[in-house]
């Protein structure tokens, strides 16, 4: 009798303790999936990152900085794919822009990005900021709305053009960030030896603004859709004004570069703007990896498309945005074969 006692006091003890083991290891799991949807380094290099059988498929989507029209874009576009495909979890996260996006792509740690055609062509050639690093795999989902440059400086720096930047204390932009890639371009356009001829402080919008609002910055320069928070907080709570571009200066950029327009921001469109301010502007695109399988892709694709009303009520920058948009001005870039696929379906492209 008492052997039976100790034997039944031994089975309590073990089953207690595997139910304890069983609750930490779901209590672990939950921890995990938290940290995989947070974190913008989930999918790394070599990872399989999409399955046509209908495993789930991990997105990773860097963005832009949260003050821009891009980061709420990008979430609503996740928060969109998650809600509508079972085999998706895409988690969008900020980033320092287009740069880093792309670099993030090619190294396999992200799968979705958003970046202008300009530093995509740079990434798939190998060329410029992305120098002996080509990317062959890299693929449009989708050209959306063209990307305008706006230069904001401050009323008291007296700054009315670009070619006065020259020797200003100026923020090109987030070193890796679309911003600082296309102060390169115009300025060094322009003659200047650029960053040399400028005091720069490489910060991100959010940061450019209070450094303006300070007293600290004369000017920014931010690419963003039109419009965006940060020039419009920079207008009307930092005294700031934006500056258009030379006509000229244009016109040489398209000669030397395929993706390049000229692009108008109507007057009334921030605070203090009363005409209209002529600049240059990139197509923004959704881009992805050839790495993502085409099922993946061409699902996506068709869910964006079929929901580009619901996603502009919240997101200005796709009013007026249409499917047709997706497949032009891309400087030469290839589609994914499954966004391609999507588009051939609906009679887009032949």
């Amino acid at each position: 009798m008492k052997r039976l006692v100790t034997m039944l006091a031994i089975l309590t003890m073990g089953v207690s303790l595997l139910s304890g083991c069983a609750s930490t290891t779901q209590e672990g799991a939950s921890e995990g999936a938290t940290e995989s949807t947070e974190s913008t380094e989930t999918a790394t290099e070599g990872e399989e990152t999409a399955s046509a059988s209908g495993d789930v498929v991990t997105i990773n989507f860097p963005t832009a900085a949260t003050t821009g029209a891009v980061y709420p874009l990008g979430s609503a576009i996740a928060n969109l794919w998650n809600t509508q495909l079972d085999n998706v979890r895409a988690s969008a996260q900020a980033s320092n822009g287009g740069v880093e996006n792309l670099n993030l792509i090619a190294d396999g740690q992200a799968q979705m990005g958003v970046a202008v055609t300009s530093i995509m062509y740079e990434s798939y050639h190998g060329t410029g900021t992305f120098e002996g690093r080509p990317n062959e795999d890299l693929r449009v989902l989708a050209g959306l709305y063209y990307n305008p440059n706006q230069v904001v400086v401050s009323e008291e720096s007296g700054i009315t053009s670009l070619s006065e930047l020259k020797g200003k204390n100026f923020a090109p932009g987030s070193a890796g960030g679309t911003s600082e890639v296309e102060t390169r371009i115009h300025l060094t356009a322009l003659g200047m030896n650029y960053p040399d001829d400028i005091k720069a402080q490489f910060v991100g919008f959010t940061e450019a603004t209070d450094l303006l609002r300070n007293k600290q910055l004369d000017g920014a320069w931010i690419m963003a859709g039109v419009p965006t928070a940060a020039v419009t907080e920079i207008t009307s709570t930092a005294g700031g004004k934006l500056i258009g571009m030379d006509e000229s200066l244009i016109e040489q950029l398209k000669e030397e570069y395929p993706w390049y327009a000229e692009y108008t921001i109507p007057a009334g469109t921030y605070d203090g703007q009363d005409e209209d301010i002529l600049t240059s502007a990139i197509k923004i695109t959704l881009c992805t990896t050839a790495d993502l399988d085409a099922d993946t892709v061409y699902n996506l694709t068709k869910t964006f498309w079929e929901n580009i009303d619901t996603l502009a009520e919240t997101n200005s920058v796709l009013k007026g945005v249409t499917v047709e948009d997706a497949v032009t001005d891309l400087a030469g870039l290839p589609l994914h074969e499954g966004a391609e696929r999507y588009y051939k379906e609906i009679g887009v492209l032949e």
